[in-house]
């Protein structure tokens, strides 16, 4: 009999906040992170705007953070060590006293951060700087590890992966705790120019708190964010054995790869719906259960229309009573930590009956006719949620959620 897999820690790092407390009732109130760039001078940039990690973070790591350690890290593996500390005492574990060769790490990392934002060049820095593997190795360092400990990266997609993955691992009986989830920051000129150069990202500069504008006719573009979400999955039996508290039990997921495009999502959202089909299988859940949809919903204007269209296509009628919001309203494309942050944010929603909004959608796009918490959190009891992450290059992740009981 497979184990059942439960959340027993969590924290989100973002533009919103440093906790968990004050990332939530940031994004209850509806509140947008995203400001004009202040990593650099973006006076040269099309865009110069972006979702930053607020500047009390330096400060905060450091009761973290050694200092010979810190200065081997950049500042976003510096946000996913601090993160998974603070996780880690979310969760009340101790790991002295579990069989560390049946805990491990699995993060999702699309970039370490060592870019020309970087402060610091110090050549033998680089190397560990540059090496994507270096969050989980960290992490692992620090509760001297014995389990698997590698990063994922699969585009926007990455620590959704990273979460199926750990979640495979404790249900087949392969361990017990597995530290998982993401970080990125991209906020640099070359990383902007390039989707600039794609056309992907708002230009909205004047507005910055408006920028990112899911599924409204005015969307355009998304909105760069940066942070960390950290989850600890543990087996039930481990999580009782400890009587650590519940947030929520992981049912299930699903990965696919569409085979379309480098770019574009799969025409009419065709990938999108076979990977939330797969993932609603995989955790035997009827899709008459499904109470709350956290979407990927970048602001863009293919990644909307098509979810959308992949959830109508998935639940027929049954559509138009989900609730479905997408949270990079409020904290901008978190790139690789995003399917991390959003799992925290669904969880969340199932465990404080509280479903947090989709804001600036004040010009609802016509096409686009789902109800989408516009503007204003909800108060709804959630049972099953699931939080969707769709990356370039056609990685598709759904997972699935369910209020432990």
């Amino acid at each position: 009999m497979s184990e059942k897999v439960v959340v027993t820690g969590m924290n989100i790092i973002s533009s919103l906040g440093i906790d968990l407390k004050t990332n939530w009732d940031n994004l209850v109130s509806g509140k947008s992170g995203v400001k004009r760039i202040s990593l650099f001078d973006p006076v040269d940039c099309l865009t110069k705007i972006a979702a930053e990690v607020p500047k009390e973070f330096e400060d905060h790591s450091k009761q973290y953070v050694k200092k010979r350690a810190g200065s081997q890290m950049t500042r976003v593996t510096k946000m996913c060590f601090v993160c998974a500390k603070m996780a880690v005492e979310n969760s009340g574990l101790d790991f002295e006293l579990l069989d560390k060769s049946r805990c491990g790490v699995i993060l999702g990392v699309v970039n370490a951060g060592n870019s020309s934002a970087e402060k610091d060049t110090t050549p033998q820095n680089t190397i560990f700087k540059s090496m994507t593997n270096s969050m989980a190795a960290w992490i692992s360092l620090e509760y001297q590890l014995l389990g698997p400990a590698f990063s994922v990266n699969t585009a926007c997609a990455s620590s959704a992966y990273a979460i199926g993955l750990a979640f495979e691992m404790i249900r087949n009986g392969q361990a017990d705790v597995m530290i998982v989830g993401g970080a990125d920051s991209i906020i640099n000129k070359e990383e902007i120019a390039g989707f600039n150069a794609l056309y992907a990202l708002s230009v909205q500069n004047d507005i910055p708190e408006k920028a990112s504008r899911p599924f409204a006719s005015n969307r355009d573009g998304f909105v760069i964010g940066e942070g960390a979400g950290i989850l600890i999955l543990e087996s039930e039996t481990s999580a009782k054995k400890r009587n650590a508290q519940i947030y929520a039990e992981v049912a299930g997921y699903a990965f696919t790869s569409e085979g379309y495009n480098i770019m574009a999502p799969m025409v009419d959202g065709e990938g999108m719906a076979v990977t939330i089909e797969k993932a609603l299988v995989n955790a035997n859940v009827q899709k008459g259960e499904v109470d709350y949809i956290n979407a990927h919903g970048t602001s863009t204007e293919l990644n909307d229309k098509y979810e959308t269209m992949a959830i109508k296509k998935v639940f027929g009628d049954k559509a138009y009573q989900i609730p479905v919001s997408s949270s990079k309203s409020m904290l901008g494309h978190t790139i690789g930590a995003a399917g991390a942050i959003e799992s925290i944010i669904t969880i969340m929603s199932i465990n404080q009956g509280m479903l947090t909004p989709t804001i600036n959608l004040d010009t609802p796009d016509p096409e686009l006719d789902l109800d989408y918490v516009p503007n204003m959190s909800r108060e709804k009891k959630v049972n099953v949620a699931l939080s969707n992450s769709f990356g370039f290059g056609g990685h598709n992740a759904t997972l699935v959620f369910r209020k432990y009981c």
